[in-house]
């Protein structure tokens, strides 16, 4: 089962489509608030979205979105898009603080050698030792909770954001946040 968002953040509008499309439509490249999809969606005639907007692409009565195109991988985004991406994930990474903290309350084994948090850059076997045994005291509330908490921690929400990107760029086969691209 593939997780779907309801809405996605513009991260580039192209009014004529892209040049290698064979006909021309308003096309938006997007990623999910929630799971992060990458998608491509085309944008009703006489609509004109701009980066950031929040589009509605869920299964009810779309008003500005025409139809999904279909997923995308990071590669395939353009230049002005993947610009606007770092700045699009911080704020979802900031915005849902309180979901990505519960991921270090929560989170469990993989394997009987891995631990989902040893897939966060920045995080081995003293650190993961050190989450686990803090959280079994008290839940964590935010990030500045988490870093306060385990000595010598690196900024969690930059170990989320960078796992995101990690994800979105292919280099672990794992996914944590990223919805997987394969259909």
């Amino acid at each position: 089962m593939i997780a779907k968002d309801d809405y996605v953040i513009v991260l580039d509008f192209l009014q004529h489509g892209k040049p290698s499309d064979r006909r021309a439509e308003p096309v938006a490249q997007c990623v999910g608030d929630k799971f992060f999809n990458l998608l491509e969606v085309a944008i009703k005639d006489d609509v004109a979205v701009k980066t950031k907007d929040r589009l509605y692409i869920g299964e009810s009565k779309r008003d500005q979105v025409k139809y999904i195109r279909g997923r995308i991988n990071y590669s395939e985004l353009t230049s002005y898009a993947k610009d606007s991406i770092q700045e699009v994930v911080v704020e979802l990474v900031q915005n849902d603080e309180k979901r990505f903290v519960e991921f270090f309350n929560k989170s469990s084994s993989l394997t009987t050698r891995m631990h989902s948090l040893e897939l966060l850059p920045g995080i081995g076997k003293s650190h993961l030792w050190d989450i686990l045994n803090e959280r079994k005291k008290k839940p964590f509330e935010t990030f500045k909770d988490v870093q306060d908490r385990v000595s010598m921690l690196p900024d969690p929400k930059k170990m989320i954001i960078k796992r995101i990107f990690n994800e979105f760029e292919g280099k672990d086969r794992h996914r944590l946040f990223v919805a997987s691209t394969m259909l």
